[in-house]
């Protein structure tokens, strides 16, 4: 499908599988070239655009890990509401522990230096790495460093492959940015 109706908004093919497969391919090996000689690093997962890329991403991780995830939420249709709201807690003890904080896409970075924060504040770990699939760097001007981006996009508005516009949409295979 080249085009989609989601809602009330149309989508047209941006970025399709393949191209996403090779961009989790190659920050997989980042990522396993740095986690070589960590003791057990803790994979946390933020729900629940990520599942698809984390679950793509750990097809392609060589190291013992742990997985876990948390929810949160910032978005209320196609805006952020700039402020985060823990759904789901960290159910795992972080403590001394290397953390890779793996999020679907970082726009503003509200969620992921808030996420961060909260991480930081009420745990001890070792280190946390920031993993995404995406990073549009024209409107991220937070300080917070990202450790791992596997592609770079504009400032559009997407969906699929994990990401939703009002929960629809997540189960798309390809990446879509919005039209209308």
């Amino acid at each position: 499908m080249d085009t989609i109706t989601l809602g009330d908004k149309k989508f047209k093919k941006y970025i399709n599988y393949e191209t996403i497969a090779d961009a989790i391919a190659a920050l997989a090996k980042k990522i396993n070239a740095d986690m070589a000689g960590e003791n057990v690093p803790m994979i946390v997962g933020v729900l629940n655009g990520s599942f698809m890329f984390l679950a793509d991403l750990m097809k392609n991780i060589d190291f013992d890990c742990e997985l876990t995830f948390v929810r949160v939420s910032s978005y209320e249709g196609t805006q952020s509401k700039g402020e985060l709201l823990e759904v789901l807690g960290l159910n795992k003890n972080i403590d001394g522990r290397t953390i890779i904080l793996v999020e679907d896409i970082v726009d503003t970075g509200t969620t992921i230096t808030q996420l961060h924060q909260m991480l930081t504040t009420n745990h001890s770990p070792k280190q946390i790495k920031i993993a995404t699939l995406l990073l549009k760097p024209q409107v991220y001007k937070k300080s917070l460093a990202l450790d791992y981006v596997a592609m770079e996009i504009p400032n559009d508005f997407i969906v699929g492959y994990g990401l939703d516009y009002n929960e629809l949409g997540r189960n798309l295979k390809d990446i879509y940015k919005i039209t209308e």
